[in-house]
């Protein structure tokens, strides 16, 4: 059965498809199609560019009134590059471990996007005692070294807050998040962590990268409350709140008399997202997530792996 497109005739009969060969008439490219052989529709090819969200590690809570940890360093952009054929590494950053002394998470990576951990609180459990570390969010100062807390990375993060080496609680820093520095410890109040940002690249809403609260020596006083995104809070009589799993989220601090230590960072999570008008990958490793929704494919890791298009 003959069936006409636009300019001329071609002898083949598409299979039944809403589309306009179902009705017989046949676009130029489908007449390519189907002299090429190929199957119906052609499959799309591989996106020129992705969106992407890199959230590293978050790190972890001092111990002994210590600062909260800084959530992992952020980073998010539209019209990444890509390379068909070609395999990009993804790395999902841990979160740092509050064993003495504290650690900073560990980096996020997607290709030529890396994103920083975060820093470690202040810890004055370690000896020697630590002060706030540097990273993508800086931890925040423990109760000892007051003006000691950690810078974050310009683009990705906030600075941790300072503490007060004062009575009758001696309130720690708390940890810095992406959308807002850790606030600062007075004598009776640890320092909140700074919030975290919303991202809707997974296809709901979600909060990443709030630093961890700061926390109190004495069993007394108010403890720091984590910020939004995933941060711990520090604590007055215990060890500090772990940060959320995949948020980035920095550790809460621990409290002092007796001597806790703080809480572990949370680790990061690695997402792109293209139109779903192309290909899925040709191969991934890392077990990611894979979902169609919105208009988009939408590629999730929670483990580091790699991805080829």
């Amino acid at each position: 059965m003959s069936r006409r497109y636009k300019g001329a005739i071609i002898s083949a009969t598409p299979p039944t498809t809403s589309s306009s060969a179902a009705s017989g008439e046949w676009t130029l490219r489908q007449q390519m199609q189907a002299i090429a052989g190929t199957g119906w529709p052609a499959p799309a090819s591989a996106p020129p560019t992705v969106e992407y969200l890199v959230v590293a590690g978050g790190g972890a809570g001092g111990g002994r009134s210590g600062g909260g940890g800084g959530a992992g360093g952020y980073r998010t952009a539209t019209g990444l590059s890509v390379t068909a054929g070609s395999a990009i590494t993804v790395t999902v950053g841990g979160g740092g471990s509050a064993n003495q002394p504290p650690s900073n998470g560990s980096n996020s990576v997607f290709g030529s996007i890396t994103s920083t951990g975060g820093g470690a609180g202040g810890s004055a459990k370690a000896s020697p005692r630590t002060p706030g570390q540097n990273g993508g969010s800086g931890g925040g100062a423990n109760y000892d070294q007051a003006s000691s807390f950690g810078t974050g990375t310009s683009g990705q993060g906030s600075n941790g807050g300072s503490a007060t080496n004062g009575s009758p609680n001696y309130g720690a820093g708390g940890g810095g998040g992406f959308s807002a520095a850790g606030g600062n410890g007075t004598s009776t109040v640890a320092g909140n962590g700074g919030n975290g940002t919303s991202s809707s690249i997974s296809g709901a809403s979600a909060n990443y990268a709030g630093g961890g609260g700061g926390g109190t020596y004495g069993g007394g006083g108010t403890k720091g409350s984590g910020g939004t995104g995933g941060g711990g809070d520090g604590s007055i009589s215990s060890t500090g709140q772990d940060g959320t799993a995949n948020s980035g989220g920095g550790g809460g601090g621990g409290a002092g008399n007796p001597d806790y230590d703080g809480g572990n960072g949370g680790s990061g999570v690695v997402i792109i997202r293209y139109a779903d008008t192309y290909a899925l990958a040709s191969s991934t490793t890392g077990s990611p997530t894979v979902t169609t929704t919105g208009g988009y494919r939408i590629y999730t890791w929670t483990a580091s792996g790699s991805i080829t298009f």
